[in-house]
């Protein structure tokens, strides 16, 4: 299993001119990279090995490219294939993709040392801060608020700037499953342990057993936000005004990235540690963006990034996370399987086939926990919610505020 911890940074002043140094030689190597790429012959494209074995002959070339170490290079080289590979993976798809651009110095943030070239010591700092040692630049000082596991080893080590001028340290980790949780057998999975998820517009998630969690709150965050970008647009553009405000509006914007992400590691933890099977929508997010209205609260959902957090979180954990096709869960009925249109406005759920009536986020959730049944190869359980759900009588369902998520779904210190 692969995941990273990230850690707050805090280089001192001759340090940190070094790695900006660094920054942007390895932005000019990005670039470079990119040149050799794009001019050479269409049938004769360099691989990533190729454009490594370039790369002595570039550093006698331009002695400033020998400033940087051998792997980091290497690794910003894997970037630029990295890259390409994406977009050429979103192009298959269908999206309409252009070309890799030339990074600027505000584009290109981030350094990684892949393998080695760094060092962790974890006794040099106290009181819950350590060192990171990256070769050819120092020692930076971390706050060190969880430490690696023992069984964890580190692959590489990435230092970021933030465009809010904060400095981030991540550790890419690998650990042998052998030490993760046993998850339970498949055959024991029933409705009682298991949950279906719709990913809802009224509530930020609603389960197949009738509850509901409801959005985090950030319209004061977007008030602020507003307030400063229309200060950040009476500032002349380049003025140390201007810098200095751009900072101020990256801040709020970083402020609100970061209560989303917080409250996503909550509620995916508390999925886990309540359920041993987790079923989700399989969502098409970028064709759900494009959709008319409410654009704005999708993107702060951040779905695609809520699903990846529950898959890696259930391998922590210990359960079951299994995306399912999310084509129809909310025309079909969970009781009888007869589909009915309804727009987006139409919040209940009424069955003119059977008269199955219930919210229609809760029909959802209970298609979705069908169908991850049907994924897993089992068949839908005598006792379902289906039966347990009263009509339309909403106050059945079970209202799970942000306060009892963030509660039991805290992440250990």
């Amino acid at each position: 299993m692969e995941y990273s911890h990230r850690y707050h940074a805090y280089p001192t002043q001759e340090v940190a001119a070094d790695l900006e140094f660094h920054l942007d030689v390895h932005r000019q190597l990005y670039n470079h990279v990119r040149w050799d790429y794009t001019n050479s012959p269409e049938d004769d494209k360099p691989s990533e090995y190729d454009q490594n074995n370039k790369l002595p002959a570039w550093k006698r070339k331009w002695p400033v490219f020998g400033e940087l170490y051998s792997k980091a290079a290497q690794a910003t080289v894997a970037r630029f294939h990295r890259n390409l590979s994406n977009l050429r993976k979103k192009k298959q798809k269908g999206y309409n993709v252009g070309r890799l651009k030339r990074q600027s110095p505000t584009e290109y943030r981030s350094v990684t040392y892949n393998q080695s070239g760094f060092d962790l010591d974890e006794k040099r700092g106290y009181d819950k801060y350590a060192y990171v040692h990256f070769s050819k630049i120092g020692w930076v000082k971390i706050r060190y608020s969880r430490p690696i596991p023992d069984h964890a080893t580190i692959k590489e080590v990435t230092i970021k700037k933030e465009t809010t001028g904060e400095w981030f340290v991540s550790f890419g980790l690998e650990t042998d499953d052998a030490h993760l949780p046993e998850k339970p057998d498949v055959d024991s999975l029933d409705a009682s342990n298991s949950v279906g998820i719709d990913l809802g517009i009224q509530n930020y998630i609603h389960t197949s057993d009738g509850k509901t969690v409801d959005w985090i709150d950030l319209e004061d965050d977007y008030e602020r936000l507003r307030r400063e970008q229309r200060k950040l647009s009476r500032k002349q553009h380049g003025s140390n005004n201007y810098e200095r405000q751009r900072q101020r509006v990256a801040t709020i914007k970083r402020h609100i990235r970061r209560k989303v992400l917080d409250y996503q590691h909550k509620i995916t933890t508390w999925l886990v540690k309540e359920y041993d099977a987790v079923f989700v929508e399989d969502l098409h997010i970028q064709s759900m963006l494009q959709g008319d209205g409410n654009a704005r609260n999708k993107q702060d959902a951040a779905w695609r990034q809520f699903i990846t957090l529950l898959e890696y979180k259930a391998d922590l954990y210990g359960a079951h996370v299994v995306q399912v096709e999310a084509r129809g869960t909310t025309k079909e009925c969970a009781s009888c399987g007869v589909e009915t249109a309804k727009p987006i406005w139409v919040r209940e759920h009424s069955c003119p086939a059977c008269g199955f009536e219930t919210d229609r986020d809760a029909n959802a959730a209970m298609n979705v926990l069908q169908r991850g049944f049907a994924e897993v190869g089992l068949g839908w359980p005598e006792s379902t919610p289906v039966e347990t759900v009263t009509a339309t009588d909403t106050t059945q369902f079970e209202s799970v505020s942000a306060s009892h998520v963030i509660e039991t779904g805290s992440l250990p210190s």
